[in-house]
């Protein structure tokens, strides 16, 4: 069965992914393939902005106070599997993903399926334009052009106070107090803090400016923690 998208816009882009999620569920390995059907069917052009807007949104999302969540969802988060999440994230739809960036405490509302990662859709885009044209997609990637995307996708975006500071395991609890609830048990966190607090490298110039510049987000009340 077809979609009725005839071309990849920032709209239309959230459409084909809800189409891909109604269609296969929580079947990661089923929505990449439906998608990857949909984006031959539409040609090279399209598929190439499939990716950039892909792109565009992962990197939007780009936060330490999301991967902060991401963390304590997946019991831990690499660069790589940050990225997957990211993924994983716009795959759940528009207004989970807008809703993660305002709110990352939001996400303990949001069954975790097929680990909380959705590599493929990195690069769905890309293989789809190869296998069309012959041709890398970075051959065609134009800098100015996809900052300019990213600040249009940008406009929907609500970021949420604290979304940029590195949170250790015992700031985390105080940010994200319903993901904790979920996720870590009182004596799991008790002994995340006690035996390696820190889930950043410190050294890090990255995070080093981030904690000097960002903003933690206002504590919030334990007894919302449900």
């Amino acid at each position: 069965m077809s979609s009725d998208i005839t071309e990849i816009n920032k709209d239309t882009f959230w459409d084909l992914l809800a189409q891909a999620k109604a269609r296969c569920g929580q079947d990661l390995e089923a929505s990449a393939e439906w998608i990857k059907g949909q984006l031959l069917a539409l040609g090279p052009e399209q598929a190439l902005n499939f990716d950039n807007i892909m792109h565009g949104y992962s990197s939007l999302a780009y936060k330490f106070g999301l991967w902060t969540a991401a963390s304590i969802i997946l019991d831990g988060c690499s660069d790589d599997s940050f990225n997957y999440f990211r993924n994983w994230l716009i795959a759940q739809g528009k207004d989970v993903y807008l809703a993660a960036l305002k709110d990352p405490d939001s996400l303990a509302d949001v069954p975790v399926y097929g680990g909380g990662r959705f590599e493929p859709l990195d690069y769905l885009g890309a293989s789809v334009y190869e296998r069309l044209t012959g041709k890398d997609v970075y051959d065609r990637f134009d800098q100015s052009a996809y900052e300019k995307l990213k600040r249009e996708l940008a406009q929907d975006i609500q970021y949420g106070e604290g979304i940029d500071y590195p949170y250790k395991w015992s700031e985390a609890a105080e940010y994200l107090p319903r993901l904790c609830g979920k996720y870590v048990p009182p004596q799991a966190l008790a002994r995340l803090i006690q035996n390696h607090d820190d889930t950043w490298n410190p050294t890090c110039q990255e995070v080093q400016q981030a904690r000097k510049n960002a903003v933690k987000g206002k504590k919030k009340n334990r007894g919302d923690a449900r």
